[in-house]
């Protein structure tokens, strides 16, 4: 997965399209990530003790990996892996400028 936490991303499909967010999570085994402000739900939760209020809670769910492109400027880039130096460094596929 080329996409990592704390990386600002666009948003190309789905309810938010054109949304921009941070990476709050990465879940590589799910193939998705959890951006900042984007595909949030509410969820009712029941009081828990006599005397207490309910109350909605709202959290954002994951979105697939191939719904979201790293942003570079604003606009979506695609991102290439390439080795400099020994070590493996991601690389804008735009203006090879490494992430």
């Amino acid at each position: 997965m080329k996409i990592k936490k704390g990386d600002s991303v666009i948003i190309i499909a789905g309810k938010d399209k054109g949304k921009t967010g941070t990476v709050i999570e990465t879940l590589p085994s799910e193939d998705s990530v959890v951006v900042e402000g984007v595909n949030k739900v509410t969820k009712h939760q029941k009081n828990r003790r006599v005397r207490s209020q309910g109350q909605i809670i709202e959290r954002e769910m994951p979105i697939h990996v191939s719904n979201v492109a790293l942003s570079e400027g604003g606009k979506p880039v695609r991102v290439r892996m390439e080795v400099q130096d020994g070590k493996k460094v991601r690389v804008s596929a735009k203006s090879g400028k490494a992430i």
